[in-house]
């Protein structure tokens, strides 16, 4: 298949390129400048231009931003939409996060009905932040379930409320496109917690890492060497599964009109500091000496299955992950 990729230098994204290409597919993503995404090119130097490529789309929240990337001779098949910002540097939560993300999903869905009708497939990449209800937790999070969170909350408290008001807000614009206006093409959703594992996309310093992953740099650089702080968010997924279940959602017939909540389970930063230590004996000292294990008792429970099920998603572990990404943030300089 041929396949846009919006958002090609962020962290999913990196991989969810890598996963196409090893699936034979052809790509062509967006980025915001070329010198980011020559960095994409040179991760992937003995593929050939036709199957890997890019377009610029400076600003994905201005109008028409799409309409000449969706333009394409052979025409796309499919578009996978991961271009939304996340995180916490917010000035104004309607220019830096509910606009990009709102306007920029509703946008590329116009574009495309407008000017790529050989689409058959659109998936989109939401989060967790769309299906969790911090007023009343649900006894299990599956699919069903959605933040109940206002665009009034969004604009007016925390960063972290606006950031899941704009997953919430853009997931829901998708759906109610594709309901109003019957495009060409169905639409899915992958909704995944935090996410964890190698770093491949380009950042500008490890000061600048991906919201996700800062944790574990932290941990690794003797941040908390005094204690391991408490777990923020309880819940993960290695980005190479959720990079995988993007191309299965997109490749799979029956997975048309699904949200898919991708995730391995339940961790702790306890977790984490364990498996470092037992990986990498030199960064032992950069960890307390001693720290508690942290309670894996949760309010809720979780119902990934469909994603096992219709995706047919195996769940790497949390050991195999965070190694995978230690090894890449040292890499890096770390």
């Amino acid at each position: 298949m041929k396949v846009l990729v919006t958002g090609g230098s962020g962290f999913i994204a990196a991989h969810v390129i890598d996963s196409l290409l090893q699936g034979g597919h052809n790509v062509v993503f967006t980025a915001r400048t070329a010198s980011k995404a020559d960095h994409i090119l040179q991760n992937h130097q003995n593929i050939p231009k036709d199957r890997l490529s890019y377009v610029i789309v400076e600003d994905i929240a201005k109008e028409n931003a799409f309409d000449e990337a969706v333009k394409s001779d052979p025409p796309f098949d499919a578009v996978l939409h991961t271009a939304s910002p996340f995180h916490f540097n917010v000035t104004d939560p309607k220019k830096d996060l509910l606009d990009p993300a709102i306007v920029g999903t509703t946008g590329i869905l116009k574009s495309i009905k407008s000017y790529a009708p050989s689409v058959k497939r659109v998936v989109v990449t939401s989060s967790f932040a769309a299906i969790v209800n911090p007023k009343q937790t649900p006894e299990v999070y599956d699919e069903s379930c959605w933040n109940p969170v206002t665009m009034e909350e969004a604009l007016k408290t925390d960063p972290s409320t606006a950031y899941r008001g704009s997953k919430t807000f853009a997931e829901k614009a998708a759906w109610d496109f594709v309901e109003k206006e019957k495009p060409n093409f169905d639409l899915c959703t992958a909704n995944p917690p935090l996410v964890i594992g190698p770093v491949v996309h380009q950042f500008d310093s490890l000061t600048s890492l991906n919201t996700s992953n800062e944790n574990v740099r932290d941990m690794i650089q003797g941040k908390f060497k005094d204690g391991l702080p408490p777990t923020r968010v309880a819940l993960w997924v290695d980005v190479r599964d959720i990079a995988l279940a993007h191309v299965r959602a997109m490749e799979r017939p029956d997975a048309g009109g699904k949200r898919f909540f991708v995730t391995a389970g339940f961790f702790t930063n306890s977790e984490v500091a364990d498996i470092i230590k037992k990986n990498f004996p030199d960064l032992v000292s950069k960890l307390p000496d001693n720290y508690d294990a942290q309670s894996k008792e949760f309010p809720y429970k979780i119902d990934n299955s469909r994603s096992k099920e219709v995706l047919g998603l195996q769940y790497r572990s949390l050991e195999e992950s965070i190694t995978d990404l230690v090894k890449s943030l040292k890499a890096a300089g770390a």
